[in-house]
């Protein structure tokens, strides 16, 4: 592995968000030891704080440290220096999230708001463009209220059945999701090569990939190491932001036909009670961290990059248009319904292209794979230690 000095490194860090805080650490340790997260072989964030000192930016490509904090910020009220370090561990989440990234888009965004606006902002107006010219609203549609009251979205269209416009939108899901998945995975392979397959100072088991795989599943899954941190609402809220997201993902995406009938179904039916559950997570979790990031009372939340308060804002009104949507349909609105529709697409489209493989919700899939990948190295270590070598990493 190349362990070049870079001393241009912090200033390039700083284009992440980094502040001149960081630079006061003088090594103490209190941040590593009272950090319920830092283990044994995982210590952080000193660790972490001792590489950007010393300029070496290709070994931080390799470190899973800064994936293992989840900022309860215990460790930045206890720094007698006042240096930060839960702060410059979300600096590091953002910057090995553009080095992972190989179209680059990650550093553009993180570094430069006028990118991912630019980025959002074509997205937006590319569906509405879209929308108004292939499917304009049908002049009769105020005749498309079925015998419950709702709105038939599904036949708002011109010149088409309702099957053919749910296929249209299921095949737009597809084709969305399909370029989403192809590049965070190609990210995450880039993550396994640099953690795991550049350094060849250990070599994991192959059956090592199959005995720790549940631990990718386990900790996706449940965020269990949220809970050891002391702040447990803080652990509850992003799981229901997670499991939130999570099914509204899977209804609107997987199970669109399903999820999006012509019939307005009653209240207590499968379909409406997860949609509103997602709802509630969502917004419950949206709410608490605006409020906190405007109060700045909280140490977590004291620090705003733009990227910040833009994943807010663009999932905030993902979530409020489609709870209009909601309710236009439910009182016979069929004009009001379709631009709802039109315009809740053209911010939840350019969200999903934006967050998930290049920005905050590709953090989802980062932190669990990085527990899977230290744990590998663990194995792999633990076995070289057992037939009498040490290698130094």
């Amino acid at each position: 592995m190349n362990n070049r000095v870079n001393p241009g490194f912090k200033k390039e860090l700083q284009k992440f968000g980094m502040s001149e805080q960081w630079n006061e650490c003088f090594h103490c340790g209190n941040c590593t030891a009272i950090c319920p997260l830092s283990e044994n072989e995982v210590l952080f964030p000193r660790k972490g704080i001792r590489v950007i000192q010393m300029g070496l930016k290709d070994k931080l490509a390799s470190y899973v440290e800064p994936w293992m904090c989840y900022y309860c910020g215990e460790c930045s009220e206890t720094c007698p220096r006042d240096a930060n370090p839960g702060e410059l561990m979300m600096t590091l989440r953002r910057y090995l999230t553009s080095v992972y990234d190989w179209t680059g888009m990650s550093r553009k965004f993180y570094t430069s708001k006028w990118w991912e606006l630019s980025y959002i902002l074509f997205f937006a107006l590319l569906v509405i463009v879209l929308f108004l010219i292939y499917l304009p609203l049908r002049p009769d549609a105020y005749l498309m209220v079925n015998e419950s009251g709702g709105v038939m979205l599904n036949h708002l269209v011109a010149g088409i059945s309702g099957d053919q416009f749910i296929r249209i939108i299921e095949f737009g899901d597809w084709a969305m999701a399909i370029i989403v998945a192809f590049i965070l995975v190609s990210n995450i392979l880039n993550m396994f090569y640099k953690i795991i397959l550049s350094n060849k100072s250990f070599k994991v088991p192959f059956y090592a990939y199959f005995t720790e795989f549940w631990r990718l599943i386990y900790n996706f899954v449940t965020q269990s190491k949220f809970s050891k941190c002391d702040d447990k609402n803080y652990w509850v809220g992003h799981m229901l932001l997670m499991t939130g997201y999570t099914t509204m993902f899977i209804l609107v995406v997987v199970a669109l036909p399903a999820f999006q009938t012509e019939k307005v179904v009653d209240w207590y039916n499968w379909q409406r009670l997860l949609g509103y559950y997602a709802t509630f997570g969502i917004l419950f979790f949206l709410t608490v961290v605006t409020i906190g990031r405007i109060r700045k009372k909280d140490i977590k939340l004291q620090y705003s990059h733009s990227t910040d308060w833009l994943f807010i804002i663009m999932l905030g009104l993902t979530t409020i248009t489609g709870i209009v949507l909601h309710i236009f349909r439910l009182a016979g609105l069929p004009a009001a319904t379709y631009y709802m529709y039109i315009l809740h697409l053209a911010i939840l489209v350019p969200m999903i292209m934006v967050e998930v493989p290049f920005s905050k919700w590709s953090h989802l899939a980062y932190r669990p794979f990085a527990i899977y990948f230290s744990r590998l190295k663990q194995v792999a270590l633990s076995k070289q230690y057992s037939t009498g070598l040490a290698p130094a990493i």
